[in-house]
Parts: structure tokens; sequence; C-alpha cells
């Protein structure tokens, strides 16, 4: 296995990694308490019917964008536990938003996450944002098979020593 460059190369530090090149969670102890925000998005694409099936509330398994929302919400809360060497942090908020949109059709997913800790929220967002769409696709399922989830990313995210960062 590869191991990290000296310290005085040009070459970043790979902070995922001891001197051995095996991984390793990242020491955050040293680093200050800060707020920390961020909003990640995807969207799900689908037919038509399928669109108009769950607006008018006819999907063989009930409520779908309530499900997906809350399914969201859970996921972000418990990142920690579904990527490794990711910190468990004090989740202080978290908001995940369907939107339909009848161009794509399907629905676009946002969420946002905000917490005080020592490391950033960037991997509860997507995860958040990931989740929903999973749970928007088994909720629908019955109704089509080929639904689409797609481009999923990070917006934006404040905070920390890194600064802040939005999307082109």
């Amino acid at each position: 296995m590869s191991k990290n460059p000296p310290k005085n190369s040009s070459q970043p530090q790979l902070t995922h990694l001891n001197s051995e090149g095996q991984a390793q969670m990242v020491d955050v102890s040293d680093k200050a308490v800060t707020k920390r925000q961020a909003v990640a998005a995807a969207q799900v694409r689908m037919l038509p019917e399928t669109f108009a099936a769950i607006a008018a509330g006819n999907a063989p398994k009930g409520d779908v964008l309530g499900t997906a929302k809350l399914a969201g919400i859970m996921a972000a809360k418990q990142t920690s536990q579904l990527i490794p060497l990711c910190h468990p942090l004090p989740i202080h908020q978290v908001e995940v938003q369907l939107t339909p949109d009848p161009q794509l059709p399907g629905y676009q997913i946002q969420a946002s996450v905000t917490t005080k800790a020592e490391t950033g929220v960037e991997m509860e967002a997507l995860t958040a944002v990931s989740v929903a769409a999973l749970t928007l696709y088994d909720m629908a399922k019955g109704l089509e098979k080929s639904i689409q989830i797609e481009s999923i990313r990070l917006v934006s995210k404040s905070g920390g020593k890194s600064g802040d960062y939005v999307s082109c």
C-alpha cells in the first residue's frame, strides 16, 4: 500500500491514511467547534403517468413523498453508521424537501443539514438526498420500475477551516 508523502512534499497530506497506508478515522479533536451547514440535491425522473399518480396520492404503498422525506431525515442522523470513517455528529437541523418538477417529470430533492461540531455535514446532506431518492423509488416502484435517480451532488457548504463552497 502507498504511504503518505513526507510533510515537506508539495503533494497534499492524505488525512484518511495512516503511515502504513491503511484507512483511519481523522482525529478532529484539535479542531474548533463551529457552526457548519451543508446543502445537497438530487433528482428523480419518472414517466408522466407515475408523476401524476404520486401527485394524486394513488401510489400502491401510500404516502410516497412523506415517507421519502422522513427517510431522508432519518438517514442524515445515521450517516456515521453507513459511511466508513465518517464522524458521528450532533445534528441540530435536517430539512428535506421534495419539489415536483413537471419538466422532468419527477422530483427535485434538497436536504439541508446544520450542526455545531469539529467537522462538516456534507456527508449527512448527501446521505439524506440519496436515501430520500431511494425511498421515493421504493414507494413508487409498483407504478414504474424505470424510475431514474440522477445528479446527486453537494450544492453548498459553510463553516470550518476550508471555508464556504457553492457549486457552479
